[in-house]
């Protein structure tokens, strides 16, 4: 394997996990130093952690939520067109903001990538949680919402990096869910939610889509929209259907905009070996090579019952990265998918040259102070033995069959 970094691709804003409000519950319900100590575990700079360096929550309720909610609940046939009942009272019921407050005081530089599950309900065709489609009526106040929501998290001392704009546009099966074709997610872009981040100054990044790699045609035919494509910053992807190399179509369609992998989830009870190839092969490695800035796994935390869930359209099998038991934790797959990247390649880091040699897949990176990272998995069915070699040097190396490891110098 020849690494190469005089050939420099996409930066790397991060490697992280969906930290959702049962994760933060949990977490949250943990004696004081267990809490402390698997906070400084996940998101500290020392060897004694992984580094993770990027999250993504949910604006208002995801289904792994203990109840559905938004920040504008009314009762049945009520509007708030003004918004004036907007409150961000649940993210603090569930522990969220107190907790996001304690991780960026270990991390002060971590990114956060904020995605709504669900319109308020009075916005919504249906007036329900699950499924239906945002009102075009409402387009200009839930344009106002997704402004209230960044500027209460600033207020609350949270920054906000990024917003999708509909968590899985086109499956409007969970609770709580919203559909949103490629068209009103464009039109909603270019002529409410872009022109009022702009007039108000607003930072934060817009990403659309958020949903599987089967259909790149989706934020690709926004982006042929110069109007709307100007309010963007990039696409995000999951990995539920479709193939990884989407995201290459729609960065070859579109290079001048970033590419985001944000969610992928692994269903319990554990399958490590399976499973292990299957992140490192597609998500760490795939997505990296495919020009993907972030690669998120589905969710932090969940008990050992896989709560909690939103009723009737909640996950009810989501194994979290690590499973909390009281104060007990146990670190599953994702945890120890992620740590190989995310302990080595910090934020500001970039993808450099690499080639792919038999079962060897593999990606590197190089860091801001210079190091190389190379991160191979075997995903052959015996054990593999070769060179790395790079600037001329080369040094000897083996894996088992299915194994992973992460070469750093």
């Amino acid at each position: 394997i020849a690494v190469d970094d005089n050939k420099i691709y996409q930066e790397i804003d991060g490697f992280g996990y969906c930290l959702t409000g049962g994760s933060a519950q949990l977490i949250t319900k943990m004696d004081q130093k267990a809490k402390d100590a698997l906070l400084h575990e996940l998101f500290g700079d020392d060897a004694n952690s992984i580094g993770i360096s990027y999250l993504r929550i949910s604006i208002g309720a995801s289904d792994l939520d203990d109840r559905v909610f938004s920040y504008d609940d009314l009762p049945t046939g009520e509007t708030d067109p003004a918004l004036t009942k907007f409150s961000l009272d649940n993210d603090y019921r569930t522990g969220l903001i107190p907790l996001l407050k304690q991780i960026l005081a270990i991390n002060p530089t971590i990114k956060i990538l904020a995605s709504p599950w669900s319109a308020p309900i009075w916005m919504k065709t249906n007036s329900k949680a699950k499924g239906g489609s945002l009102k075009p009526e409402f387009y200009g106040v839930y344009a106002n919402y997704f402004m209230k929501y960044i500027e209460g998290m600033k207020k609350a001392g949270i920054p906000i990096d990024a917003i999708t704009i509909q968590n899985e546009p086109l499956h409007p099966g969970n609770t709580p869910s919203m559909y949103m074709e490629a068209k009103d997610q464009g039109e909603f872009i270019k002529t409410h939610l872009g022109p009022a981040f702009r007039k108000a100054g607003i930072k934060t990044k817009i990403i659309l889509y958020d949903h599987n790699c089967d259909k790149p045609e989706y934020p690709i035919s926004i982006l042929d929209d110069p109007q709307a494509k100007s309010f963007v910053d990039g696409s995000g992807f999951h990995l539920y259907s479709g193939d990884i190399m989407a995201l290459t179509a729609v960065h070859e369609a579109h290079p001048d905009k970033n590419l985001y992998f944000t969610e992928q989830w692994n269903g319990g009870p554990e399958k490590f070996s399976e499973d292990l190839k299957s992140n490192i092969g597609n998500l760490i490695i795939g997505a990296t090579r495919n020009w993907a800035r972030v690669v998120l796994q589905w969710n932090l935390a969940a008990d050992p019952q896989y709560n909690p869930h939103t009723d009737d359209g909640g996950c009810t099998s989501c194994l979290g990265a690590i499973t909390i038991d009281n104060s007990t934790v146990t670190r599953n797959i994702a945890y120890y998918t992620m740590a190989h990247a995310s302990s080595y390649v910090p934020q500001g880091s970039h993808r450099i040259h690499s080639n792919i040699v038999g079962n060897l897949q593999n990606v590197a990176f190089l860091t801001p102070n210079g190091h190389k990272v190379l991160i191979v998995l075997n995903s052959g069915n015996t054990e593999e033995q070769f060179n790395i070699s790079y600037k001329g040097k080369s040094v000897q190396a083996k894996l088992h069959a299915g194994a992973v490891a992460t070469y750093f110098w």
